[in-house]
Formats: C-alpha cells, structure tokens, sequence
C-alpha cells in the first residue's frame, strides 16, 4: 500500500475564468491515478491544498506528523515545486523507516501539457524502489533530499553538484 499526501501546488491548480487566477478547487490525484490506469493500492489524505510559497515551517511540520501517522512505509506526497527541496530536506533530516518521494508539476494537471501525469508515474516506482530517505522525483530524474535544487532559469530540478 502506498499513501500519498496531498499537499498542492501547481499540480492541482486550476484556472479561474473570472479573475484570471491560478486557484485550489479540490485535488486532481483521484483523476491523474485512473487516467494512468494505477493499480497499485493506494490511500489518499489531503493534508492541505496550499502554493509552495506559502508553506510554513508549521505546514512542514504537519506533513512531517502526517508522513509519521500513516502505518503505510512507502509515502507520496505532491508539493508545489518552489519549496519542494526544503520540505524534502525537513522530512529527510527527521525521518527513518520510511520512502518518501516529493513530486510537483511545472503546469497544472488541468491543463494540456501538464507533467503531472509523468512526474506522479515516476514516483510511484521510486517509492517501490528506492531504500528509506526522502526524495524528489521531476521529469524524470530522483534526487536525494539533502543533493537538489530547483533552478529558476532553466525551469527545472537539478543536483547540487
């Protein structure tokens, strides 16, 4: 069994038509699982529907004691990419006997396009493979917690080596 947290982030943005926002509505992990054909079991928890930006360290804190309460050992949680490697190195630095992959979208599920679908896809076999500590999973590549950034310019995650 794998749980995933729900957290936010671009993933499950939406666009707003009467003011041209980017908004929170509910999750799209329901949608995204069953457009992929998952058949893997899963438990999904919304912890929160909030952008990156505004996480606090209270908001870290409460994914923390979410990832702790679930009897599940292998964990998913959907972040919103900009703070993405600090809640990753929050739960790697105070974590143990769990596999917790973070994944984000650059473009909202919603939209053509999106990466959500990919990115999900990709954590869903990290967790089953990789040994207990935190990671991140984008477009593709796993990173180790305490070894990624996001960079800004080029749009994209990266080691920082």
């Amino acid at each position: 069994m794998i749980r995933i947290l729900v957290t936010g982030g671009t993933l499950d943005k939406e666009y707003n038509q009467l003011d041209g926002e980017l908004v929170f509505t509910k999750t799209h992990i329901t949608d995204i699982l069953r457009q992929a054909k998952c058949t893997a079991q899963v438990s999904i928890e919304t912890v929160m529907l909030k952008d990156s930006l505004h996480m606090s360290d209270a908001d870290r804190e409460c994914i923390l004691e979410r990832v702790k309460a679930c009897p599940e050992d292998k964990v998913v949680i959907t972040h919103g990419t900009d703070t993405m490697p600090e809640t990753a190195a929050f739960l790697g630095q105070q974590l143990s006997g769990k596999t917790v992959v973070l994944l984000g979208a650059m473009v909202p599920y919603s939209f053509v396009n999106s990466d959500a679908l990919f990115n999900l896809g990709c954590a869903f076999s990290a967790v089953q493979l990789l040994p207990e500590g935190a990671y991140i999973t984008m477009n593709g590549k796993i990173f180790s917690w305490d070894n990624v950034r996001k960079n800004r310019q080029k749009g994209e995650f990266e080691t920082l080596d």
